[in-house]
């Protein structure tokens, strides 16, 4: 499996003005194919008077699938060079939408391509990108005194902190590398003198911290 990719952290929203046409571009972090049509949608709503909506999306940690639509500009003018945009930049799960206000002047296949692939790409210079990398979840039940020189070792060695629970103990919860669970485990053993309890979870993506 793919160890880490990059998406966006949030919402972007860009505009280029190119021969007195408008393309405003939007990108959108999605989780899944559902969620980029309903972005798409919403985006359609959006800009009800606008004659164009071209979109392409890219999901998954390896990037498998990718959808463009051209929507109704000439064929492979828009949706392709916007997805080699996406594509180009290492981005996954992300869905970019252009909507395209005309301006009276014509662009030929050439400009509408450089013009569609432009605004995402200008769109993408504007996003935070985020890291997202596989991770498995282990809790680490412990008393008191342990979970606070627990947690302090843990992040001297950079393991991801997760939440925790409180009572007549601490369950905290580590976001560690598959390769790292062993060494976790054992310093829990080490600091708590083998009293820890360590469960490991399924291995799933996560975002890392910057």
């Amino acid at each position: 499996m793919i160890a880490e990719y990059e998406t966006i952290a949030a919402q972007v929203d860009a505009e280029l003005e190119i021969t007195r046409s408008r393309f405003l571009t939007r990108l959108v972090r999605v989780a899944d194919e559902a969620a980029a049509r309903e972005a798409i949608a919403r985006v359609r709503a959006e800009h009800p008077r606008a004659r164009h909506h071209c979109s392409a999306f890219v999901l998954g940690p390896d990037g498998r699938i990718q959808r463009s639509n051209d929507d109704g500009e000439p064929s492979g003018t828009a949706g392709a060079p916007m997805l080699d945009a996406l594509v180009s930049a290492g981005l996954s799960d992300v869905v970019a939408v252009v909507t395209r206000y005309f301006g009276g002047v014509l662009l030929g296949a050439g400009g509408l391509t450089r013009a569609y692939r432009a605004s995402v790409a200008e769109a993408v210079l504007a996003a935070h990108r985020v890291r997202r990398g596989l991770r498995v979840e282990v809790a680490v039940a412990s008393s008191y005194e342990v979970a606070g020189q627990l947690e302090a070792e843990a992040r001297r060695r950079g393991f991801g902190i997760g939440d925790a629970d409180y009572g007549a103990g601490v369950t905290r919860r580590f976001l560690v590398a598959e390769h790292e669970v062993a060494a976790l485990e054992e310093l829990a053993a080490s600091v708590s003198a083998g009293a820890a309890g360590c469960t490991a979870g399924e291995a799933r993506y996560v975002d890392l911290p910057g």
